[in-house]
């Protein structure tokens, strides 16, 4: 570590960390008034508690269920305040919240729950006129050229991670994945090499990651960040954010950002003298995309491997188009992705809370009521997609299957309109490289059947969608 970063490190930076913290809620705003029950379509009379356990811990269970029972739109009340949340699981409905007035149906306030990690300039949480300028501000950093130099990168760290399987190795993919993505991250992001900086970044970013939903429990209620797992969880924040504002502290002192190709350098590039991030928007972006982009990828290519490891003759037509890696052998890794993301939703829901009251789905609800639709729900319907619980990336290829390519109001696990997540082509980009490199060198079996499991507001792999890797033999010339 530099002597310059050293110092920067040691700037106590715990302050800053606490007032994110302070009256963090999980959705919504804590002063919105209580909705009456007969306003809202129906759904369970739990207590706001038991709801709130069930969507955070058993979603996987619950969606089904409440589609089950209530059909099309329900209302789940959540904690703090008994809030209310009307999910959608119809397309038309979910294409009329995606065109909706974004000065109505602000997602920066459904997404209250990311608030005191993310932090209140994060894209994710923004509205807006901030929401307009931030995202200004980040496209470029994720347009077609900048993802071009990236993929070099991904291809890098892709071999040098895979290089280490050994022949016959089993372990669970999701770990190696989560590896390699934020390797990915922290050097396309960050733009850190250095290994002591690297080593010291990665535990925090993984203890970030990696946290019971019950932890969100503490953003809800404050007072529960004094004791055990909330406390330590702000701790880990506090470091993660000492380091965070030391590498901005570090690049701010340098000569040539304009000339470096990390989204950070970019990010303190862009925009006018007037108009540029400051050091807490800078933390907050870096936070959301590190986030955003590490954890999402790495569950998308875990359950991927563990597809094609069950199916041999998918995995020999991937691999294949792997050898290739040509336009359409690409192409194919990418559908191989986008069906894994369909079939295993990494988020289940994507949210906007009603500044002021709207019909949605023929409804017309009071200002106040977060909406979306449900992911969940919206990937494994019939009418969405013919034999749900089948994996065919073909689905996404229309010369292939003779449909249409599913549209983005059906497939939606970047969300959608113009709050569309600005890290999708990255990530299918990233995703489809990983492939590549992986299915040119190893032939992949499952081990076992996996399910997926509730990890913070993510999904992943329960087992970690464990395979086994065997060095291929390749025909000379191929």
């Amino acid at each position: 570590m530099t002597a310059e970063l050293a110092d920067q490190s040691s700037v106590d930076t715990r302050p800053l960390t606490m007032k994110r913290f302070e009256g963090s809620t999980l959705i919504g705003s804590p002063d919105q008034p209580r909705i009456p029950r007969g306003a809202l379509p129906p759904g369970p009379r739990w207590p706001a508690l038991a709801q709130t356990i069930a969507l955070m811990r058993f979603r996987h269970q619950f969606h089904p269920y409440l589609h089950r029972k209530y059909g099309e739109a329900f209302t789940l009340r959540l904690i703090p305040g008994s809030r209310p949340l009307v999910l959608f699981t119809s397309p038309d409905v979910t294409k009329e919240i995606f065109a909706a007035d974004p000065a109505v149906f602000h997602a920066g306030k459904g997404n209250a729950v990311l608030g005191p990690i993310m932090g209140k300039n994060s894209l994710l949480l923004q509205d807006g006129a901030e929401h307009h300028r931030a995202r200004k501000l980040l496209m470029p950093a994720f347009l077609g050229h900048a993802l071009r130099g990236y993929r070099s990168m991904v291809a890098e760290v892709a071999a040098a991670e895979i290089d280490r399987w050994g022949d016959g190795d089993e372990f669970a993919s999701l770990d190696r994945m989560n590896a390699l993505t934020l390797e990915v991250i922290l050097r396309v992001v960050f733009g850190v090499t250095d290994e002591q900086r690297l080593a010291e970044l990665r535990p925090r970013v993984t203890a970030t990651v990696d946290i019971n939903p019950a932890i969100l429990l503490g953003w809800a209620y404050p007072w529960l960040q004094r004791f055990g797992p909330w406390r330590r969880t702000v701790d880990n924040q506090v470091e993660l954010d000492r380091r965070i504002y030391a590498e901005i502290a570090e690049r701010r002192a340098v000569t040539d950002v304009a000339d470096r190709k990390d989204v950070l350098s970019r990010l303190m590039a862009a925009g006018d003298d007037s108009d540029r991030l400051g050091d807490t928007e800078l933390r907050d972006q870096l936070v959301t995309l590190l986030l955003a982009g590490h954890e999402t990828t790495a569950s998308a290519l875990s359950w991927a491997l563990y597809e094609l490891g069950r199916d041999p003759e998918l995995l020999a037509r991937s691999q294949a188009a792997a050898d290739a890696g040509d336009a359409e052998g690409l192409a194919w890794l990418e559908a191989v992705l986008k069906e894994s993301m369909r079939l295993h939703p990494i988020i289940p829901m994507v949210v906007r809370t009603l500044q002021k009251p709207a019909r949605v789905g023929g409804l017309d609800l009071p200002a106040g009521t977060t909406v979306g639709p449900s992911i969940l729900m919206s990937h494994l319907q019939d009418q969405n997609f013919p034999e749900p619980d089948a994996f065919r990336p073909e689905r996404f290829l229309p010369e292939l299957s003779g449909a249409e390519a599913p549209s983005l109001h059906v497939w939606i696990p970047f969300g959608g309109g113009v709050r569309r997540c600005i890290g999708a082509g990255f990530s299918l980009m990233e995703g489809t490289e990983v492939l590549h490199q992986v299915l040119r060198g190893y032939d992949i079996s499952s081990v076992e059947y996996d399910v997926p499991r509730v990890r913070n507001i993510t999904s992943v792999p329960r087992k970690g969608a464990r395979i086994r890797v065997k060095r291929r033999v390749r025909q000379s010339g191929r």
